[in-house]
C-alpha cells in the first residue's frame, strides 16, 4: 500500500499523545510500502510542534530527520533540507522550503516582509529582499 500521510498522522506517531491513534499512526507508517510526505505537510508539522506544543527546533529537526531516514518515505528532500537549514538557523522551516521551491520554479529572489527570513536566507548566500 502506498499512502500520503496527513499532518495529524505524523503528529500522533511523533507525540504518542493519544495511545489509540498513535498505535494506528505508527502501524500505518511502518507497514506502508511508500509514505508520501508533501512539503506542505511538513510545514504544518513544524508549525504545530513549535507553536502548539512548544517543542524546540532541534527536537523538531530530529523528528524530520527520522522520517527522512525511513526507507519507505518519499519527500522532496532538497526542499526539506533547505527548510531544515533555515529552521536550524533559528528561522521558519516553511521559509526555507518555500524559497527553495520558488528557485526551482524559476524565481531569482525571495521577497518578504519577514526580516528574520530575509536575514537568514541572505546569510546562507541566497538572494532575498526585504519589502518595506
Amino acid at each position: 500500500m502506498k499512502i500520503a500521510a496527513d499532518t495529524n498522522v505524523l503528529l500522533r506517531d511523533v507525540l504518542q499523545d493519544d495511545p489509540a491513534q498513535a498505535r494506528l499512526a505508527t502501524n500505518i507508517l511502518r507497514s506502508a510500502e511508500l509514505v508520501a510526505i508533501p512539503v506542505a505537510v511538513l510545514c504544518e508539522f513544524v508549525w504545530i510542534l513549535r507553536q502548539g506544543y512548544k517543542k524546540p527546533s532541534a527536537e523538531i529537526a530530529g523528528a524530520i530527520r527520522i522520517l527522512m531516514d525511513s526507507s519507505n518515505v518519499a519527500m522532496d528532500r532538497p526542499a526539506v533540507e533547505a527548510g531544515l537549514e533555515v529552521l536550524n538557523a533559528g528561522g521558519d522551516f516553511a521559509d526555507g522550503a518555500v524559497a527553495f521551491e520558488a528557485r526551482w520554479l524559476g524565481a531569482d529572489e525571495f521577497v518578504s516582509f519577514d526580516k528574520q527570513a530575509v536575514s537568514i536566507l541572505r546569510s546562507q548566500g541566497k538572494r532575498a529582499r526585504l519589502l518595506n
